[in-house]
């Protein structure tokens, strides 16, 4: 996903163009991160001091619905990043103190399905979370 195809997703549904959004789609674009909506709106009053945390919230709820953004929960904090670009199944690994996020393309739901083959998933999430090698150091 990137802001231009973000943007078109919006129009195609009906919802305006707006200089507030798409100036907050480019802010996930730049990070390439999980953003909490604190962050979302830390960055963004310098541009728009009179901004509130409900229309950063509005819109990031807007835009997970979407599907647009991803999100996911960090230290009992939600947070937000791009979709990710590919339509292949994978998981993440998450960065606890910069928020950078890896691929993991084995899913181990694989071997659920072998022990539990009378239950029906319906759907899944798997993270692991820890420190990558920049914030080790």
């Amino acid at each position: 996903m990137n802001v231009n195809e973000a943007m078109e997703r919006l129009k195609e549904k009906g919802y305006k163009h707006t200089g507030k959004r798409e100036d907050m789609l480019k802010l996930f674009a730049d990070e390439k991160r999980y953003l909490s909506a604190k962050e979302v709106l830390e960055s963004m009053q310098g541009d728009y001091p009179g901004m509130s945390f409900d229309t950063i919230y509005r819109n990031l709820s807007l835009f997970t619905e979407m599907e647009i953004l991803e999100a996911t929960e960090l230290e009992g904090e939600k947070r937000f990043r791009f979709s990710c670009s590919t339509d292949e199944h994978h998981h993440h690994l998450i960065c606890l103190d910069c928020g950078a996020t890896k691929h993991i393309h084995n899913c181990p739901m694989d071997m659920l399905k072998a022990t539990f083959p009378d239950f029906e998933v319906t759907g899944h999430k798997f993270e692991i979370y820890g420190r990558c090698e920049q914030c080790q150091e």
